[in-house]
């Protein structure tokens, strides 16, 4: 089935969802944003018994959460070298082994019978710009020995059959990952919640919010509601009454595109089906529908027409693989991503009753499916795995100039990235050349029947005279024997 992505504002027939709360409601659990982390708490709460209503300002999928590549493997946006110097090798663990429930949910819902069309396809390959080797090699036992993951080392011949293309040198291979379609994904998220019993509003933003007591109060504009639990589970549009919390996020901008069939010769030049991403964050693409490609293109702190990043999503295409050219594109989309300052998500309780469940740009799909689960479960059940997240605190993002000097550092690490990939492409170059100069060399040196060429022998030095000694002198200059003749010409015996 064609996996189709088009602009934020073009959805699927999906009208259980399209009603407006315009009556005042009572429940246990009022969920703010319909996106994945809140349609995951909002299922999730709904199956145990929890009575839930979810809260959308505009509508289901209508931002990032409906406009992703849909690439599904454990793991954070922090380094895990940063993460273990922040909270420590246990803690790290934990929180890695949360991120990976998280893609088993996924993988768990993400089945055709329950979501028909979801199209899943296994494989995640990390590559480097730069050759990596023994870096590589340190990260693999990190994965595999502290931190209990599946991974595989791709040597840089490998990474090059599979992927066509001279840019890349090592990588690193997740068979556990995986990619699904991911407004797919979404709405079937959203059809399980309303058929465990939650019942979701769309066109409903929030005006305001009364946290305290135990009994929370939500202002829309037609209706009101009231809560035990509040989850705050939107992104950088959570608006005027959620402002302050909107403001520890960074919004960040990455469009993609989907490019018109491309027959058999995608498959000639790029072998692998899974997710491909480098590690410097700048491409990230993937063949879907068997000869299309999906390419994501660079982030920015910046809105703008998605139409405007076509080009610039060719010429990378064509600079990453020379053999396909210019593709011409069929669509592209996009959305707004939240992301922390310290490149975390935020979920956690911020007082008894209100929870945030958000900052998931760069994330991927595991870490939301991993939060709704980690809430939904402090709220009912009393579990307290979400302080693994109380390190990471609330940031302020720095508004304006946080964005201006957001797009600057992406400016400068793409910069440097492609400085350091050509570097690194010469070097290699380099040696290549120099090897062929030797097995011309040998070879040569071979056919001629001669040694390769040795240093020439050093002339010895020529041997001055010495003057006779004083008993050569006394004998008429003629030298005196050996001392053992010299006895025997004393004794006789001669």
């Amino acid at each position: 089935m064609p996996e189709t992505f088009s602009s934020a504002t073009n959805r699927p027939d999906d009208g259980p969802f399209r009603s407006r709360l315009s009556f005042d409601l009572d429940v246990d659990i009022c969920v703010v944003g319909a996106g994945l982390a809140g349609l995951t708490v909002a299922l999730e709460a709904a199956r145990r018994g929890a009575s839930v209503a979810v809260l959308e300002g505009r509508h289901v999928g209508w931002n990032a959460s409906g406009h992703q590549l849909g690439t599904v493997m454990p793991g954070y946006s922090l380094p895990i070298g940063d993460l273990i110097e922040r909270v420590g090798i246990e803690d790290a663990r934990e929180l890695w082994a949360l991120s990976k429930e998280g893609a088993d949910y996924v993988r768990a819902a993400a089945t055709e019978e329950a979501m028909p069309g979801i199209a899943l396809t296994e494989g995640a390959l990390e590559v480097s710009n730069v050759d990596v080797g023994e870096t590589l090699i340190s990260r693999l036992q990190t994965l595999s020995e502290d931190f209990d993951t599946e991974v595989e080392g791709w040597q840089v011949d490998r990474v090059r059959d599979q992927l066509g293309t001279a840019r890349y040198f090592h990588g690193i291979y997740y068979p556990r990952a995986f990619q699904i379609d991911g407004r797919k994904y979404i709405h079937g998220l959203a059809a399980q919640a309303r058929r465990a019993g939650a019942r979701i509003f769309e066109d409903t933003p929030v005006v305001s919010i009364d946290p305290s007591g135990i009994r929370k109060r939500i202002v829309t504009p037609s209706a009101r509601l009231r809560a035990s639990h509040i989850v705050l589970a939107g992104n950088v549009h959570l608006g005027a009454p959620l402002r302050r919390l909107s403001e520890t996020l960074l919004p960040v901008w990455r469009y993609a595109a989907v490019t018109e069939p491309l027959g058999d010769r995608l498959g000639e030049v790029i072998a692998f089906r899974g997710s491909v991403a480098d590690s410097d964050g700048i491409d990230h693409f993937r063949i879907i529908d068997g000869d299309r490609l999906m390419w994501a293109s660079p982030e920015t702190t910046w809105e703008a027409r998605p139409r405007r990043f076509a080009p610039l999503i060719q010429r990378r295409i064509a600079t990453i693989f020379p053999r396909l050219g210019k593709v011409p594109i069929s669509d592209v989309f996009g959305g707004a991503v939240g992301v922390t300052v310290h490149g975390m998500p935020q979920i956690g309780q911020l007082r008894k009753g209100l929870w945030v469940a958000s900052g998931f740009g760069r994330h991927g799909l595991n870490t939301s499916a991993m939060a709704g689960q980690v809430i939904a479960r402090s709220i009912l059940w009393g579990e307290d795995r979400w302080k693994l997240f109380s390190p990471f605190e609330l940031v302020w993002a720095g508004g304006a100039t946080g964005r201006v000097t957001g797009h600057l550092i992406g400016l400068w690490g793409r910069g440097h990235s492609a400085a350091a990939g050509a570097l690194a492409r010469y070097r290699e170059g380099a040696r290549a050349r120099e090897r062929v100069r030797e097995a011309r060399l040998a070879e040569a040196n071979r056919q001629a029947g001669t040694r390769p060429p040795r240093r020439p022998p050093v002339a010895p030095r020529p041997v001055r005279p010495q003057s006779p000694r004083p008993s050569e002198a006394q004998d008429g200059g003629m030298p005196v024997a050996s001392s053992q003749e010299s006895e025997k010409v004393r004794d006789g015996s001669v």
